[in-house]
C-alpha cells in the first residue's frame, strides 16, 4: 500500500518536471502576469504625477538683481549686507547702484529691467501709481536733515526761500522728498534756488559757503552727517512743526535727535533735534518667487532688527506698510520665522520638500487604494484561473464516467493532454502552489480514468 502511495506521488510530482514545464518560463509568466496589472496602475500614478505637476511651483531661481543707491549710500551698504545672508542659502543677490528711490520705482516697473527687488524711500510711490509691486516690510527711518549756514536760528522751512539750496540729484529719493515738503511751504524753482548735487557735492558746496542749506536723506552714522554735525558754522535746523508734517504726509514719522546722541563730551547736539523720516521699504514684484520672499524677509531681520539711534531693538522690519500691499509670505516669516523645514534643512531641499507638498494629496487618493486593490486583482486572477481549468477537468471527468465509445474517450484524451499542457505552464506564484497541486492531482486522476 505504501509502494502504491509512493508510486502515486511519484507520478504526480512527474508533471512538474514534465516537458514544456520551466520554473524559469513560469517565473517569467509571472512576471508578465504582474506587469498586466501594475503597468495600468502604473499608468494611473503617472497620470496623476503629471495633473499634480501643473500646480507645483517653479523651484526658485539661483540668482536675482537688486536696485538699490550711490556706493556711498545706505542703501547699498544695506543691499551687500543681504547679498551676504542669501549666499550662505546659495542664491546670489547682484546689488546694482542707482540714483535713488525714484530710479528703483522705474526699474521695478519695467518687467525688461530685470530688478526683482529695490529699497524705496517712503513717499516715493505707492500701490495705486505701481501696481504689481508688493512691500516685504519697513524696514528703517531715513531722517530728513536740513543742514544751514548763518547766524540765524531756523526751525521752518519757509525761512528758507529765497536762498541757495541743495535737494539731492535727479531721480534720488531725496529730492522727490525735498520737493514734496518745499511745495507746501510755498518753496520752488520760481522764488528759491534749488540745486541737484551729490551729498559729497552738497558738502563741499555747504561747508565753503557756496549754498546756504542742505536737504539730504541719511542714516545718523553717516560719514555725510557726521562731517556736517560737527562742521564750524553749519547748523542742524529742528522742524517744529515736525507733528504737521506727519499728518500731512502719513509716510512721514516723527523722530528727537537727543541731546549729545551724538557725542556726549562734545554735546553734539547741544539740543534735542525734532526731525521728520520717511520710513524705507523693502519692495519687491509681485512675480518674485515665494522662496526668495521669505528668505528676503529673514535677511531683513537680520539686517534691521538691531537698534539704532532713531528706533529700539526688534522695532524693525514692520508689517504695516501703508503705501504696498504686504507680501503674506513676508508677513509670515516676520511674525512666526523661517518654515520648520528651513530651520533644519538645506534652502534647496526644504524648498523642493515644499513644493511636492502638493503632490500628496494627489498622489495618496490614488496610491493608497491602489495598494489594496492591485493585489486583490492579482490574486483574484490567479484563483479564476486556477478554477477554470479545475471545472475544465471535472466537466471533462463526468464524461469519462458517462462515455463508453472508443472515439469519444480518445477525443477526451487528447483533451486532457491539452489541458494538462496548458496548466503545466501556468503562471502560479508560490503562494498558491497548495491550489495549483491540488488542480495537478485531480488531472493526474482524470488521466488514470482516462487510461
Amino acid at each position: 500500500m505504501v509502494r502504491k502511495m509512493q508510486e502515486r506521488t511519484r507520478k504526480v510530482a512527474s508533471q512538474f518536471t514534465a516537458p514544456g514545464f520551466s520554473v524559469r518560463e513560469m517565473s517569467g509568466r509571472q512576471w508578465r502576469e504582474l506587469a498586466m496589472i501594475l503597468v495600468p496602475a502604473l499608468l494611473l500614478v503617472a497620470g496623476a504625477f503629471f495633473v499634480a505637476s501643473k500646480f507645483v511651483e517653479p523651484a526658485p531661481p539661483k540668482m536675482i538683481t537688486m536696485s538699490a543707491a550711490g556706493q556711498a549710500g545706505s542703501y547699498f551698504a544695506n543691499g551687500q549686507r543681504y547679498a551676504a545672508i542669501l549666499k550662505r542659502s546659495g542664491i546670489t543677490l547682484d546689488v546694482k547702484t542707482s540714483a535713488g528711490s525714484v530710479e528703483n520705482v522705474s526699474r521695478l516697473r519695467d518687467p525688461n529691467s530685470g530688478i526683482s527687488v529695490a529699497l524705496l524711500q517712503g513717499g516715493t510711490t505707492n500701490s495705486e501709481l505701481s501696481p504689481g509691486l508688493i512691500s516685504l516690510g519697513r524696514v528703517f527711518l531715513e531722517p530728513m536733515w536740513v543742514f544751514y549756514r548763518g547766524e540765524e536760528t531756523i526751525d521752518r522751512l519757509p525761512q528758507l526761500k529765497g536762498r541757495k539750496i541743495t535737494i539731492g540729484p535727479e531721480g534720488s529719493g531725496t529730492r522727490f522728498l525735498a520737493l514734496n515738503l518745499l511745495k507746501p511751504n510755498t518753496i520752488d524753482q520760481n522764488n528759491t534756488t534749488l540745486l541737484s548735487l551729490t551729498n559729497a557735492d552738497a558738502i563741499t558746496a555747504i561747508m565753503t559757503g557756496s549754498v546756504d542749506a542742505v536737504l539730504m536723506t541719511s542714516a545718523a552714522n553717516s560719514a555725510q552727517v557726521q562731517t556736517l554735525l560737527r562742521a564750524p558754522g553749519v547748523k542742524l535746523m529742528s522742524f517744529s512743526q515736525a507733528e504737521a508734517y506727519t499728518r500731512l504726509f502719513p509716510y512721514l514719522s516723527r523722530i528727537v535727535l537727543p541731546k549729545g546722541a551724538i557725542d556726549l563730551v562734545a554735546n553734539i547736539p547741544a539740543a534735542d533735534v525734532e526731525m521728520v523720516a520717511p520710513v524705507a521699504a523693502l519692495v519687491a514684484r509681485e512675480d518674485l518667487h515665494p522662496a526668495l520672499v521669505g528668505l528676503l524677509a529673514e535677511a531683513a531681520k537680520e539686517v534691521h532688527g538691531k537698534g539704532s539711534m532713531f528706533n529700539r531693538i526688534g522695532e524693525f522690519p514692520k508689517i504695516d506698510d501703508p503705501e504696498f500691499e504686504m507680501s503674506a509670505d513676508a508677513e509670515r516669516i516676520l511674525k512666526s520665522g523661517p518654515p520648520a523645514l528651513q530651520r533644519y534643512l538645506p534652502f534647496w531641499l526644504a524648498t523642493f520638500i515644499d513644493r511636492m507638498k502638493v503632490m500628496i494629496l494627489p498622489l495618496a487618493t490614488i496610491l493608497l487604494p491602489l495598494f489594496k486593490v492591485v493585489p486583490a486583482i492579482y490574486r483574484w486572477r490567479v484563483r479564476r484561473r486556477i478554477q477554470y481549468w479545475y471545472s475544465q477537468v471535472r466537466d471533462l471527468e463526468y464524461q469519462v464516467g458517462a462515455d463508453t465509445d472508443r472515439q469519444r474517450l480518445a477525443d477526451n484524451r487528447v483533451e486532457m493532454a491539452r489541458i494538462d499542457e496548458a496548466v503545466s505552464v501556468l503562471p502560479i506564484p508560490p503562494a498558491y502552489q497548495d491550489q495549483y497541486y491540488t488542480l495537478r492531482s485531480a488531472i493526474n486522476l482524470v488521466r488514470v480514468k482516462l487510461a
